[in-house]
C-alpha cells in the first residue's frame, strides 16, 4: 500500500517536489504534502494564469471515484480512471475508447479547470474526463468519451481566496445544487440537493465530490460515493499519478487550465476532437456497444456544452454565464455582478 497522501512526503511514483509559477511556492513539512502561496496579494485576478492556478488549487475538490471491474469494457477498473482528453497523445476524439485499454497510454490523473470572474465573484469549473462511459447492462447505453464536473462559486470578500458559496454538479443530463454548512445562500428556483461536505488537504478545507462507476455522474459526496473498489484523488498543480490498481485511495491529480495556450478551449474548433461546438467526437469503433448495450455517438460534452435538460439556463451557461445560472439556482443575499471582467467562454 502507498502511504496515506495526507501524511506523507513521498509517493510510490517518486518524491513530490513541485516548482510552481510566479506566485506559488512548493513546501513540504510536518506530515503533509503542501503547495502553499508565498505572497499573493488579496487582489487576485482571473486574467493572470498564476492567479487562476492559485484559486483553482485552493478550492479544488477531493474526489472519490467509484470503480467497477465487471466485464471487458471495464478494463479491470481502468475505464473508471480520470485522465486527459489527449491521454493518447493526439487530438482525435473517436479513438479514445479504443486506446483506453492500450498500456502504451497510461491513464494519468488530470482534472481541468477554468476560472471566470465578475467584480463580485469567481466561478470555478472543474471537469473530469474519462475515455469511456461504459455499461454491462442491457438497459443502459454507453459512449466514447465522458466529461462531467462541478461549478464552484466563490464570493470575492476582500480575502485572498474569497469565501465558498455553492456547488452545482453535472450528472448526465441533470445538474445538482449544494450549499456548504453554515452558509447564507438558500434554495432558489431549483431544488437544493444537499450539503457540500469538506475535507482537509494540505492544511486547507476542500469540497468533496464523487462519481459513479460506468456512467460517471457527479455529485457532492456522500450523495454519490465509493461502493467497494474506488480511487480517491487529491489535487496538485504538477503531479499526475496513475492509480496502482482499482482500489487506490491516495492518487494525486494534476490541475490543467482549460484556457492555457492550445488547451481544451483553444481546441474547440478542432474537428477531429469535436463533432460540433462543445460536443466531443465519438463513434462505435473498438467495441463500444458490442455486447448487451447500445453505443451512442458524439454523446459527451465539454463545459460550454453542458446542459440540464429541464432547467431555465441555456446550454453551456455553466461556462458562459455562471452568474446567471447561480442566481437561478439559489437565493443570494449579497450583490451579484453580471459584468464579466474575465470570461473567454463569451465569444
Amino acid at each position: 500500500m502507498r502511504p496515506d497522501p495526507r501524511c506523507s512526503t513521498t509517493s510510490s511514483r517518486g518524491t513530490c517536489a513541485w516548482a510552481l509559477t510566479a506566485f506559488l511556492l512548493a513546501a513540504t513539512g510536518g506530515c503533509a504534502e503542501t503547495e502553499t502561496v508565498d505572497s499573493i496579494a488579496a487582489a487576485l485576478t482571473a486574467s493572470v494564469p498564476a492567479d487562476r492556478a492559485a484559486l483553482a488549487l485552493h478550492w479544488a475538490p477531493i474526489h472519490y471515484q467509484d470503480v467497477d471491474q465487471t466485464g471487458s469494457h471495464a478494463l479491470g477498473g481502468r475505464a473508471d480512471y480520470i485522465t486527459r482528453f489527449d491521454f493518447d497523445n493526439n487530438l482525435v476524439g473517436n479513438d479514445n475508447w479504443d486506446h483506453a485499454g492500450n498500456s502504451s497510454f497510461p491513464l494519468a490523473a488530470h482534472v481541468y479547470f477554468s476560472v471566470v470572474e465578475t467584480e463580485t465573484h469567481w466561478f470555478i469549473i472543474y471537469m473530469f474526463f474519462h475515455p469511456r462511459d461504459w455499461s454491462d447492462n442491457v438497459v443502459d447505453a454507453e459512449h466514447e468519451n465522458d466529461s462531467e464536473g462541478v461549478l464552484i462559486t466563490v464570493a470575492r470578500n476582500g480575502s485572498v481566496y474569497g469565501v465558498l458559496k455553492s456547488a452545482v454538479t453535472v450528472a448526465h443530463r441533470d445538474f445538482f445544487s449544494y450549499l456548504p454548512a453554515g452558509g447564507d445562500w438558500e434554495e432558489g428556483a431549483e431544488d437544493l440537493d444537499g450539503t457540500l461536505s469538506m475535507e482537509s488537504w494540505s492544511g486547507n478545507p476542500h469540497p468533496v465530490t464523487a462519481q459513479q462507476a460506468k456512467g460517471h455522474g457527479l455529485k457532492a459526496r456522500p450523495y454519490y460515493n465509493i461502493d467497494g473498489d474506488g480511487v480517491s484523488y487529491y489535487p496538485t498543480l504538477n503531479l499526475a499519478e496513475v492509480p496502482v490498481g482499482p482500489n487506490d485511495r491516495g492518487v494525486r491529480y494534476k490541475l490543467v487550465d482549460i484556457f492555457e495556450h492550445l488547451g481544451l478551449w483553444g481546441q474547440r474548433g478542432t474537428r477531429s476532437l469535436f463533432s460540433s461546438f462543445g460536443t466531443f467526437s465519438g463513434n462505435s469503433s473498438g467495441g463500444c456497444g458490442a455486447g448487451p448495450t447500445a453505443c451512442e455517438t458524439n454523446a459527451a460534452n465539454a463545459p460550454w456544452g453542458w446542459d440540464d435538460h429541464d432547467d431555465v439556463p441555456r446550454r453551456g451557461a455553466m461556462a458562459t454565464d455562471p452568474a446567471g445560472l447561480v442566481t437561478e439556482y439559489f437565493t443570494i443575499p449579497e450583490e451579484v455582478s453580471f459584468d464579466y471582467t474575465f470570461n473567454p467562454y463569451r465569444l
